[in-house]
């Protein structure tokens, strides 16, 4: 990096640290305050820009909850979506709005749980009494809410992932960090998102340091089903063993994608990478269509936060299969459910 860009890089984080220092003073004198609407209010966060699985954990989230009997709501910015204010992109009975108006994070978590309403507004307060006065849910949970303070929180779930957890360690945009790695003193419970052993147990370490009490409990990815576009019928993700594809993906952290997919024993021939909530066009179809047919891949692959931003195209041309995945806890089941039936208690 040239010194003249380095040194205007940390002019500009330097600024960033310093509003993120005064918004907590003003916060700390009561200048800000946050607002408290009556249920049970579980946020789900990370420290980083990008993806370390906030929306597969607010659908983690949502399931216990829905096991302990509680009826949720999940609330959203819906970052990305083409529309203002708040909006119900699903109630109890289906969808409401296209994945154009939700945003696709929102619009997804509205797939993946039917009959759970999900909102999305710039105001999660707003966002949050739209739920309670519409739908009389007894609990809200946020998605990537970590940072945002205008709303009281009962509980702070903060992910991290195993493999590269800070980045450069550096605050945006010097580096990828919302927050000094501080603030996980903040967390209630702390997911370490995959990586080996060794990556998580350095990830402990680094939380420990900072938050001595948090309950630390681990989890991953796994596969849940396979689906062509055009097609309705799901098949088992071991049908895609042995396929030539190429990948693409427009998520945070495509690498995690392509480990889950040759996991699978796909000879993928390719990953075409495009940046975080990419809405597709044509012609990025029509070149990857090419680029499958140049390596002799017999179809593409994508994830299932992808399909929601390229499904209204049609492209009949070469097949295109849809990998759906759930993110499971692999250490810790008894502290997550015992973090979010304390708060429910309370």
């Amino acid at each position: 990096m040239p010194p003249a860009v380095a040194l205007g890089l940390s002019a500009v984080t330097a600024g960033y640290r310093g509003l993120l220092e005064v918004r907590e003073r003003l916060y700390g004198w009561g200048v800000l305050r946050s607002r408290r609407l009556p249920c049970p209010v579980i946020s789900i966060g990370n420290l980083t820009l990008g993806g370390s699985g906030k929306t597969p954990a607010v659908e983690m989230a949502v399931r216990t909850l829905r096991e302990s009997g509680v009826r949720p709501a999940v609330v959203s910015r819906g970052y990305g979506r083409r529309s203002t204010g708040v909006q119900v992109v699903a109630d109890r009975t289906g969808l409401r709005v296209d994945p154009q108006g939700a945003g696709d994070e929102p619009f997804l978590l509205a797939r993946r749980l039917p009959g759970v309403p999900v909102v999305v507004g710039e105001n999660r307060y707003e966002a949050g009494r739209r739920c309670l006065e519409g739908f009389g849910v007894d609990a809200l949970v946020l998605d990537d809410a970590f940072q945002h303070r205008t709303l009281e929180k009962d509980l702070e779930i903060v992910l991290v992932p195993g493999r590269s957890p800070w980045g450069n360690g550096h605050l945006f945009p010097r580096g990828p960090l919302r927050e000094p790695v501080g603030a996980l003193a903040r967390a209630h419970l702390v997911v370490v998102v995959g990586g080996d052993s060794h990556e998580r147990a350095s990830v402990r370490g680094d939380v420990r340091r900072h938050n001595p009490t948090a309950p630390i409990v681990a989890a991953d990815y796994q596969p849940l089903e396979c689906w062509q576009v055009r097609e309705t019928t799901p098949c088992a993700p071991d049908t895609l063993r042995g396929r030539r594809l190429l990948g693409f993906a427009g998520i945070a952290r495509p690498d995690g994608f392509r480990r889950t997919v040759e996991r699978l024993g796909v000879p993928l021939v390719g990953l075409v990478e495009f940046p975080d909530h990419h809405w597709y066009e044509p012609e990025d179809l029509a070149a990857m269509v090419r680029q499958a047919e140049a390596a002799g891949a017999e179809g593409l692959i994508t994830t299932e936060k992808d399909y929601v931003r390229l499904s209204a195209l049609a492209l009949r041309t070469i097949p295109i299969w849809i990998l759906s995945v759930r993110l499971e806890l692999t250490e810790g089941h008894a502290q997550w459910r015992a973090a979010l039936e304390g708060v429910l208690r309370r």
